[in-house]
This record gives C-alpha cells, structure tokens and sequence, in this order.
C-alpha cells in the first residue's frame, strides 16, 4: 500500500470513528479522544515489544498482574522506557472488553493516573506526568450518564483498535501527524479554531528542517521554540538519521494541550524520554534551555503578530536574547521577539529556519531596526516567500527566515517559491511536493540568481533600502502580460479602419439606393392616382 493510500485508509478509519462517537462531543474536542487512544495503543504496543524483547513464545497480554516476574522487570523497564504498564492495562485488553465494561470511563482513568504514576521518583517523572489531562474520560462531554460516556469511549477504542498500523514509528507516513491534520481540516472551521497555530503541515516542516540542517553532517541537538504539536522536531528525525541529533530533541509550548500532544508525539517516534526535553511555559518571558544552548538547529513556526508585554517590562531590554538589537519587538507584534530569541540559541555553526508573517519585512519603526542590526551583522542567510493558503486557519503567503552565523559573503539570498511551479493546488489547500521542496532547496544551496525566481543581494543594497527584506522588492515579478508589437498593432489597426471605411462606403450606396428606389415608386403612385382621378370626370 502506498504513502497515499495509507493515508486515504487512515482517513476513512478516522471518519468512520467521528461517526460513531459524534452527539455531544464537539468536534474539536473529539480530536484529543482519538489522538489521546492512538497514543495509549502505541505506547502499549511499544512497551509489549520491550518487555517481550520480540519473542513471540512470551505472550504479556495473557500474564497476571501479580505474575513476580513482573515486579523483578518493573524497576528496570521505567529506568529504560520511562513507564510502566500491567498487561490488565494494556490497550488491547481494554478495547477487547470495552463494550462489556460498566465501569469503562473511571477504569481508563484510573489506567491512565496508574501510567503516569508509574515514573514517580524515576527520571522520567516531568515526561511523562499529565500526558493523559486532556483524555477527560468521565467529562460530560462524553454523554450525560455512565451509559453514554461509556458508550462513546468503546467506540473509539474500538476504531483505533482496527486501525490497520504496524509500526508507528516506521510508518511511511506520520501517522498521528495525519490524523491531526485531517482531524483539524474537518473540524477546525466548525469549531471557529484554526489549530493551524499549534500545528505546521508536514510538507512545510520537511522544508524548514531541510532548510535548518541544511550541509550539516550532524548537530548536537535540535530546538524549536514554539514546538505546538512537534511536527517541526519530527521532521528534523525524519530527514536524517536518529544518531546525528546526538543530543536530541528540545522545545518549548505555551499551550498546555499541545504541549501534550508534542510529549505524546516524542514517544509515538520512538524518541526516548531521556533523547527529548519538552518544557511547557511561555518562550519570550520564563524561556527553558538557557543552559543548553547553544543549539546546532533552530525550526520555529511561532504564532503570528501575537500581544506580549515587550517595553511594559524594563528588564527586557537588557536581557541578553533582545539587548544586541537595541530595541524591542512592538508589544503588539511579537515576531521579531521570537527570531531574536532564536538567534540568541543558535551556535556559531549552526542555522535558524523559521515561519514569519510577511509584514515584519518591511514594516518601519521598531521592526526596521531590528532588521538593521540583522543584516548590519549579516545573520540573514535567505528570505523565501511560499505560496498562499498552505497553512491551516490562514491563507496568507507566509514568509520563511533563515538565519547564520557562520555566513562568510556579505549578501543576502532571496527566492519567490510563491508562483505555481513550487505548489499545487487541492481541495482546501495549496501543497508543496517533494518535488517542489527539492526545487527550493536547490535553489538555496547554489545561491543561484534566476530571473522572477532567486537572487542574491548584496547587504550595502538592503541597507539603501531602508533594511527592507521583502522579497518582492528585490525578486522582479514575471510579466505574465501579452507581448504587443505596436508595429504590427498599427498595420492591422489601419487595414482595419480601411475595412471599416469601404464598408460604411457600401452601406451608405445600399441606402440612398434604397431611398432613391421609394422615391421614384412615389411619383409613379401619384401619376396614377391623378389619371383615374381625370377619368372619374369626364
């Protein structure tokens, strides 16, 4: 089966589920329902695997939970996993008895707090407490009796229990990736939520970690700033080999359900609790990882022109991540709050790729100063403009910032990957394809100068233009305008006006003929009228 069927299939599976559990649960809240259950099967399957070591003659889901081999493994496999799971906990054995359980909803929370309990007092205890808060099973959401809560949870457990997934982390696809997607195209805009701002579309985070990692052979560790779901970081595993990442994975999200969702998607990659460190809190004011970085890789998609307290605060101006600019981001436009955070974490070596509103590339004032002293110390690298509508929740053209501090040419790269040969369009969204991202980065590796599409500036430019980074401005557009020879315009233009001429000639002969003929008819008319007139005399 292909990628694309895959993810067609998973599709299906999904609508079939939201079918069976929709009533009282609000579609943007039924996503936490299934995401949450296709986490807490995978971590089962996961934990079986490790337990079981892949021997088939070992069969967990059948032991005791008072089986003493069980407390001898126990101790050992939180150290290792993280966690720990009974096998009267297991996903499968619940889902198999799930239409038969009276107590099914308190059961699973129960399940849930005993998982999350399990780390208590092991290193794992941050990345593993309260992955389960959003999986509400006794909410009144759910249904307003036992009955109905307990009804609507079988379902779903029994929909992703006949989801057709082998290995999560193996998958061609990013099989919880799509199922977000999907869960949020459907139900996103009759929930009057975008969710696009906690989650970037894959084929846009394969661009930045590409863009982010670009040349590196390896990195000592990868961070995103505003993780959302941790699509970006995951993208980061994806492209490259695990062993390279050798530090492994950090962010931080001030959402506290996707801070969830970025955790639960660590673990459903097979990226160990001790290779991620997901901290939950807001990036600008209490920021995480100021005693790991620098970092090797930056991939952001921060929230676009959001309020933050920016110059009500005093400090600020003097903290080491905003003093360099000498100025603060506006308190109504955050953007260039996060790019300078993300400067200030990047190594020496390394590259920053993040998503930008395009507005903050040439609007004035406290924006234009900052972009002053990032050309003036030549960290922008390339501005590249993508194409319209490919993210959910918005249609504008995002812009993607990619910052160095290694750059040893004072220039700066631009490319309009905006046209239609870098997207195409489907049912409610632009895409790019592999194809197109190629394109793009082929693009970005050559520094190439392409007529309409690519050119690279020198900065001393940038400056006379009072430190304008729009793309636009120095990319000219292709004048898709037809092509007129004047020339040749004139010619046809004067045997035109001579058609028209000799026309209105004929026209004209064919009338007064015509009157001329009336004329003629009228004297004979009245010639014979006085003639019976003379005769009616006599």
């Amino acid at each position: 089966m292909t990628s694309i069927q895959q993810r067609a299939e998973l599709q299906r599976q999904i609508w079939a589920i939201a079918n069976d559990v929709r009533g009282s649960v609000d579609g943007w809240d039924f996503k936490q329902y299934v995401l949450g259950t296709l986490f807490y099967r995978f971590i089962s399957e996961n934990f079986v695997d490790y337990i079981t070591g892949g021997d088939e003659s070992v069969n967990y889901v059948a032991m005791s939970d008072d089986d003493e081999n069980l407390a001898l493994a126990k101790d050992d496999a939180i150290k290792t996993k993280g966690y720990f799971i009974y096998p009267s906990q297991l996903f499968s054995n619940v889902a198999a008895n799930a239409n038969r359980n009276d107590n099914l909803n308190t059961d699973l929370a129960a399940i849930f707090a005993a998982i999350e309990n399990s780390a208590n007092g092991y290193d794992s205890e941050k990345d593993i407490k309260g992955l389960f808060a959003d999986f509400d099973t006794t909410s009144n959401r759910l249904g307003n009796t036992v009955e109905a809560k307990n009804k609507r949870l079988a379902a779903v457990l029994k929909g992703v229990a006949g989801l057709k997934i082998t290995q999560f982390e193996d998958n061609e696809n990013d099989l919880f990736g799509d199922a977000y997607e999907f869960l949020i195209s459907n139900y996103a805009a009759n929930a009057g939520k975008s969710g696009g701002e906690f989650f970037t579309p894959q084929h846009v985070s394969k661009l930045i970690a590409q863009l982010a990692m670009h040349g590196q052979t390896s990195v000592n560790k990868i961070y995103d700033p505003a993780a959302g779901s941790g699509s970006l970081l995951l993208q980061a595993k994806k492209h490259f080999d695990a062993h390279i990442i050798a530090d492994g994975f950090f962010g931080q999200e001030l959402n506290h359900t996707t801070y969830n969702l970025a955790r639960m998607n660590m673990f459903l990659h097979n990226i160990n609790y001790d290779k991620f460190n997901i901290q939950l809190g807001d990036t600008l004011t209490e920021p995480h990882f100021g005693d790991d970085k620098p970092f090797d890789a930056i991939v952001s998609n921060p929230p676009y022109s959001v309020k933050w307290i920016g110059s009500d605060d005093p400090t600020l101006i003097n903290d080491d991540r905003f003093a360099p600019a000498g100025v603060l981001a506006p308190k109504s436009k955050a953007d260039f709050a996060f790019v300078l955070h993300a400067l200030s974490y990047l190594s020496p070596r390394g590259r920053a790729a993040i998503v930008c509103f395009p507005g903050i590339f040439y609007r004035g004032g406290a924006e234009q100063k900052i972009r002053k002293y990032l050309v003036d110390s030549n960290y922008v690298e390339t501005v590249i403009s993508l194409a319209p509508n490919l993210f959910f929740g918005t249609t504008i053209a995002v812009t993607i910032l990619v910052l160095a501090k290694n750059k040893t040419d004072y220039t700066t790269q631009f490319i309009d990957a905006s046209g239609e040969g870098f997207f195409k369009k489907e049912t409610n969204n632009n895409v790019m394809t592999d194809d197109h991202i190629k394109k793009i980065m082929a693009l970005f590796d050559s520094k190439e100068n392409l007529d309409h599409i690519a050119c690279s500036v020198p900065n001393e430019t940038i400056a006379e233009n009072e430190y304008n980074l729009s793309v636009s401005s120095y990319v000219e557009a292709k004048d898709t305008r037809e092509v007129i020879n004047i020339t040749e315009l004139n010619a046809e233009l004067k045997t035109t006006v001579a058609k028209i001429d000799t026309l209105r000639n004929d026209i004209d002969a064919i009338v007064a003929e015509i009157e001329g003929s009336e004329i003629e008819g009228t004297e004979i008319e009245g010639a014979e009228t006085k003639g019976l007139n003379r005769k009616g005399t006599v």
